[in-house]
């Protein structure tokens, strides 16, 4: 039987949990995710998971913070003047804004705390710093590589 590896295209369902058990994300009543192996799609430590599972398959795979979304980095948090803030909006803890940046770019930003004079936002994915576990089945090898070209 096939097995995955860089450069093919594959189907996966799965189950991603923080360290306390809680489910941050799953596919199980969606279709299932496809992507290809190598092409920086996902993050690196859920494709390298991959590489070398066949068809129908299942695997439990820890990702450490390095390999998912990266350490939580305290040069992404700022805070601003609450009197920045428009007046329709009433900033609180675990709120997600988008900001401009200069140069034009929009930044996601969730709402991290709230004094009477500050907003800190935090411009980390919110799932950086964590590690992360994956329950995967490889459903389907869609496309299959082989000598550096598709089949």
């Amino acid at each position: 039987m096939a097995q995955a590896k860089e450069g093919d295209t594959v189907r996966v369902h799965y189950t991603g949990k923080l360290e306390d058990g809680t489910v941050f994300d799953t596919s199980s009543e969606r279709a299932p995710m496809e992507f290809t192996i190598g092409e920086g799609e996902i993050i690196p430590g859920f494709e390298q998971a991959v590489i070398g599972m066949e068809p129908g398959e299942t695997k439990t795979a820890r990702i450490p913070p390095e390999e998912a979304y990266g350490p939580h980095r305290d040069d992404m948090t700022l805070s601003v003047d609450r009197d920045q803030f428009p007046a329709d909006i009433n900033p609180e803890p675990g709120q997600q804004l988008q900001i401009q940046q200069s140069g034009g770019r929009v930044a996601i930003v969730t709402v991290s705390d709230v004094s009477e004079s500050t907003v800190t936002l935090d411009a980390n994915h919110p799932l950086a710093g964590q590690p992360l576990t994956f329950d995967i089945q490889l459903v389907d090898i869609v496309q299959q590589v082989t000598s550096g070209r598709p089949l």
